[in-house]
């Protein structure tokens, strides 16, 4: 491994993130960077009708490519035995089980892979592909469909809504999203290779080393610790690495049909439909409060579009259940069919939707009341205990994230009713709202690998997606043994390395963090062990006993005789010394429910000439437990909230309807927010470790910075022209309409 293998100089290491030196340099490499020897090119060719059944496939004209190797279709695949038969393929739940089926579910499908010895010919003998099709009827229409899909109960219900029809406030509203992409800098890519006929070599993009070996172990019945998956470097994800994609298996199906390394690239139009997406969704929400601003229930519906051949629910109406205190609450969702592929988990996934919806109803409830929403969410927040568990939190402040929050975006300068503050055509308006999400945390591994010279490697099979996952364990590893970060390497993304949980949901720093002090603390212990044979005042230490340097060990308590690490080493004839250690949830979590939380406010002005939106100030304070990585929580933080500005103002995907395609699937023709269209973002900090989530009293942090954004600007939008929009993205056409 040389993950981070210059870090450790002193010199030229600046304080940061460890891996900042490899990324300036290009020395780090990410899934489709790596030499491998006897490479050869895949490129995929998407079918071009959005719903049928493949009738024939003329491959002649691609084989007279110069350099092609083979063509993979549904008819010469190799065999993947985990998708044997339709009851294994079923079983597998792998979702779109590629090249084992002439179906066509949605344009842009699969449907034939070109292997050759270079990018070029791949690319040039694809365009040869042609196929004929059966076509069928297509529906894409998430806007016209849904209503004809029925809503079920999701989750429990509350109370009884009789209770509160009569509530003398009481607000109803529909709420609307386009489908969002998630677009990461780094395209997904795999390079497969076959070691042997049961051993296979992964380089692939991916939030889960081992989620991914475990997912292909399965597919060909071989053992996990037969399949090596790295993924070093990441760039970036937002949930769109949480699971193995066709691609994935159409790479490792090759590599093993022509016996050679394959990697294959997604371009950036075939990211779009391959590699998942937030779906569409539609809400409606009723919510009532008596005369004082007191909730007094909630119905909350959802729906949001799937694709044909999978089905997935965002939980839109989770969100819901965790912040406020509803006696009374009834929610009911229903996935929407569509030939489209399937969606999948997008930072702060459903919660980030359903926030909206909730959010934007208690602003205009506020309004409806004559309160401060900010007061208003304040009287009604479940501070105590969890409202769906009944189990208290272990922390909440999300009151002091309103109160500081309130104070960085100075609200008291808001005006209790629009169109107060004017300057010629631009009006100014003030939003705000909070966030919630479960703070969880799984069963993770660390190895520390400590050399002569007082270097320490701290190990997990864990990625880092550009959260700072490494320069966590780095402090946490240099507070825990007391050695400087200068002598502490990091090494992660590989699945021979211990294992991990993915990096996502919030839960990567909270589930390593526990087992980095683990191994943190069994150093010290073996450490003693080796000294206590040269000094007995050694013998039976604890480790919060012991302290190390970047040269020796030595015990806390006083007149503590220093033992060189030097000395270790030669009087017990040392090589290195390897430790491990293990972190998992337990019987807490029947105690306790976990959450983090933010709050965030906007200011910003509307031109009502134009429609155009100017974010002038924005403000995110979180809850998010011991914050373990000061800059890299900040940058958290305000990229999520960047992103939830992409929610509410410009991000969609928009589909033809009557052809089955994808419009503008390219990064000229979908929109995401540049440095242009959002402010430095103002991100404060709780800072109050959670005593009971895991040994470091850290939370995770990843989804809350967006989850209130949209709702938030929608807010401050209706507060400075006095329109309600509840389509999202909000445009200038939908401001002047």
């Amino acid at each position: 491994m040389n993950f981070f293998d210059n870090q450790n100089n002193p010199v030229t290491m600046p304080e940061g993130r460890v891996e900042g030196i490899a990324k300036v340099t290009g020395k780090g490499k990410y899934s489709a960077e790596y030499d491998v020897k006897d490479l050869c090119y895949g490129v995929l060719v998407g079918s071009t009708v959005p719903s049928g059944k493949i009738e024939s496939i003329n491959l002649e004209n691609a084989k007279q490519v110069l350099g092609v190797v083979d063509i993979i279709t549904h008819l010469n695949k190799e065999t993947v035995p985990g998708l044997a038969d339709e009851a294994k393929i079923k079983e597998s739940r792998f979702g779109l089980p590629v090249f084992h089926t002439d179906k066509i579910f949605f344009k842009g499908q699969p449907i034939a892979l070109v292997i050759a010895e270079t990018l070029e010919d791949a690319v040039y003998a694809a365009s040869l592909v042609e196929a004929k099709y059966k076509t069928d009827q297509f529906n894409v229409d998430f806007k016209k469909s849904h209503p004809e899909i029925p809503l079920k109960e999701e989750g429990k219900e509350r109370g009884d809504l009789n209770n509160w029809n009569n509530a003398s406030n009481i607000i109803e509203a529909e709420y609307t999203i386009k489908a969002e992409v998630h677009h990461p800098m780094e395209m997904h890519a795999t390079t497969a290779e076959w070691i042997s006929p049961d051993k296979l070599k992964l380089y692939d993009k991916t939030q889960g080393v081992n989620g991914v070996q475990k997912t292909f172990a399965k597919l060909f019945g071989i053992p996990e610790k037969n399949i090596e998956v790295i993924s070093e470097f990441v760039g970036g994800g937002f949930g769109s690495g949480l699971r193995v994609w066709p691609h994935a298996l159409a790479a490792v199906m090759a590599a093993k049909k022509v016996k050679r390394p394959v990697k294959l690239m997604l371009t950036r139009s075939q990211m779009f439909a391959g590699s998942g997406y937030r779906p569409a969704s539609w809400q409606k929400v009723k919510l009532g409060a008596d005369a004082n601003g007191k909730f007094t229930g909630i119905s909350h519906q959802a729906k949001n579009g799937t694709s044909k051949y999978e089905n997935f629910s965002e939980g839109i109406t989770r969100v819901t259940r965790l912040i406020y205190k509803f006696d009374n609450l009834k929610t009911e969702a229903a996935i929407v069919p569509l030939n489209l592929s399937t969606p999948t988990w997008m930072r702060g996934p459903g919660d980030c939707t359903g926030d909206f919806a909730i959010e934007s109803a208690i602003d205009e409830l506020s309004y409806k009341l004559n309160q401060d929403p900010l007061e208003l969410r304040l009287k009604n927040l479940a501070l105590e205990k969890n409202p769906e568990t009944g189990l208290p939190w272990s922390t909440n402040f999300l009151d002091e994230c309103l109160a500081k929050g309130a104070e960085m975006i100075n609200w008291k300068e808001r005006k209790s009713s629009p169109k107060q503050l004017v300057d010629g055509d631009w009006y100014t308006g003030y939003g705000m709202a909070v966030g919630m999400w479960n703070a969880g945390r799984a069963n993770a591994s660390a190895a520390i690998k400590m050399t002569k010279d007082g270097i320490i490697t701290v190990q997990t099979a864990m990625t880092d997606i550009g959260t700072g996952t490494g320069t966590g364990m780095q402090n946490i590893a240099s507070e825990i043994t007391g050695i400087p970060k200068s002598n502490i390497k990091i090494e992660l993304g590989n699945s021979n390395l211990p294992p991990a949980p993915s990096q996502g949901g919030s839960n990567g720093m909270s589930s390593v963090s526990g087992a980095v002090v683990e191994a943190s603390k069994a150093l010290k212990l073996k450490l003693a062990e080796y000294a206590a044979l040269q000094n007995s005042t050694y013998k039976n230490v604890t480790a919060d006993d012991i302290l190390l340097s970047d040269k020796d060990i030595y015990l806390k308590s006083a007149n503590s005789s220093f033992i060189s690490f030097s000395e270790i080493w030669e009087n017990n004839n040392l090589t290195e010394i390897i430790v491990d250690g293990s972190s998992g949830p337990g019987e807490e979590r029947k105690k306790f429910s976990f959450c983090s939380s933010a709050a965030h406010f906007c200011k910003l002005k509307v031109n009502i000439k134009t429609g155009k939106v100017k974010i002038e100030k924005m403000v995110c304070v979180a809850d998010g437990g011991k914050i373990v990585n000061d800059k890299a929580a900040a940058n958290q933080m305000s990229g999520a909230a960047v992103g939830g500005i992409g929610m509410a103002l410009m991000e969609e995907q928009t589909v033809d309807t009557k052809l089955g395609a994808l419009i503008g699937d390219d990064l000229a023709g979908y929109h995401f927010p540049v440095n242009a269209d959002a402010p430095i973002i103002q991100v404060g900090f709780i800072g109050k470790p959670d005593p009971n989530i895991n040994p470091t009293g850290a939370k995770g942090l990843g989804e809350v910075g967006i989850i209130g954004t949209a709702p938030a600007i929608a807010n401050a939008i209706f507060n400075a022209i006095g329109k309600r929009l509840r389509d999202l993205p909000i445009t200038p056409d939908k401001i002047l309409g």
